[in-house]
């Protein structure tokens, strides 16, 4: 009778263990699958972006662009006048056939960015974005002209989550490769989902 009245008072407080175990599972199971699903947003508007871009340099070639961080708001524009949409300068302004997005592909409400380095330009996301491996762009990974972001890319506590990465290589006038395929390989080489062709992109 004792034996049976003590189980009997253990038997809430193991049912509200199990059942507390069972929410800080799930939590924990929503927001790795939250992050895993935001690594593939990332991947996703970096493949769209970097086809937008080879299309505007094979039709237009695109000389440079004005700051070493360039903020990507013009890609929706139709006409302009002169040689410079944005900060971007393009040697043939008038094959621009924009727009090339119905809208400017946003991360946390702040657009992408193509930033110069001196090893080459790169698309990223934006200032002040958290990663889905907790780091802010700006603040934990600074991306100056001194930044390596090729080896940023295969750092997952940097530019990289889940075997995804989390920036992109943009080859432009001088930089582009033979037939095209140097953001291709690259893109496969840090072990990412996405592929880039020529005139489209899709995710693995």
């Amino acid at each position: 009778m004792n034996s049976t009245n003590q189980y009997g008072r253990w038997t809430p407080f193991i049912a509200i263990t199990i059942f507390s175990l069972l929410v800080i599972f799930s939590l924990f199971n929503i927001q790795y699958r939250s992050k895993k699903y935001h690594a593939q947003l990332f991947a996703q508007d970096l493949a769209q972006l970097v086809t937008v871009f080879n299309q505007i340099d094979n039709e237009c070639i695109i000389i440079d662009f004005d700051y070493q961080k360039n903020i990507i708001n013009f890609l929706t524009i139709k006409n302009f006048v002169g040689s410079e949409v944005g900060s971007m300068n393009l040697s043939y302004p008038d094959k621009w056939q924009g727009p090339y997005l119905d809208d400017n592909p946003t991360m946390q409400e702040k657009e992408y960015m193509v930033v110069r380095t001196n090893k080459g330009h790169f698309i990223t996301p934006g200032d002040g974005v958290e990663l889905p491996n907790g780091k802010r762009i700006g603040v934990d990974i600074m991306l100056d002209e001194d930044a390596d972001i090729a080896a940023l890319m295969a750092d997952d506590n940097a530019l990289r989550y889940n075997g995804k990465a989390l920036a992109i290589p943009l080859n432009i006038g001088a930089q582009r490769c033979p037939g095209g395929s140097c953001a291709t390989d690259m893109f496969r080489d840090y072990g990412t989902a996405v592929f880039v062709a020529k005139d489209r992109y899709f995710v693995g």
